[in-house]
């Protein structure tokens, strides 16, 4: 039988990989449609280029918290196997709360600049979207990628 931490885990890595993957497919379609309209009717998708960035910044910080939870991110472990398994799991253990550390700073960095894009009301230059919200999403991404590493640097091994 699985584990409750392992259930609520791979729970909420299915939420965020059909999130992710949804936003792929959307951005997906949209270059296609977008490409078509352009060139086979010559009428491009209204805004389409700003949707298109729009939608990759919210994937790239969506994919990030699966990206921290998988322990996917690029590594260099050339030390490694001169390491006892208690050093390592000692050095893995700092390097998550190194990157948790670093990954707050930048959340909090992020919330700063999100609170000053929303003072001023920027917005995209065609459809007039709001940038706040996204760069406050990007916020609370790397902030929730921060809570998987300090989860990481204090759960058993």
């Amino acid at each position: 039988m699985e584990a409750p931490e392992q259930r609520w885990e791979r729970r909420i890595d299915a939420l965020l990989g059909i999130a992710a993957s949804s936003l792929l497919m959307v951005m997906m379609l949209l270059t296609f449609v977008d490409v078509v309209g352009r060139y086979l009717f010559n009428r491009p998708i209204h805004g389409g280029f700003e949707l298109t960035e729009l939608l990759l910044l919210v994937l790239i910080f969506a994919g990030l918290p699966l990206v921290s939870h998988a322990d996917e991110h690029i590594t260099m472990d050339f030390i490694d196997r001169f390491l006892d398994p208690r050093t390592r799991l000692g050095l893995d253990r700092a390097v998550h709360a190194c990157v948790a550390a670093l990954m707050f700073f930048m959340a909090w960095q992020l919330w700063i600049k999100a609170a000053r894009i929303s003072s001023y009301g920027d917005t995209t230059d065609v459809l007039r979207v709001t940038y706040a919200p996204f760069v406050y999403f990007s916020a609370a991404m790397v902030a929730l990628s921060g809570l998987i590493h300090v989860y990481k640097a204090f759960a058993r091994k």
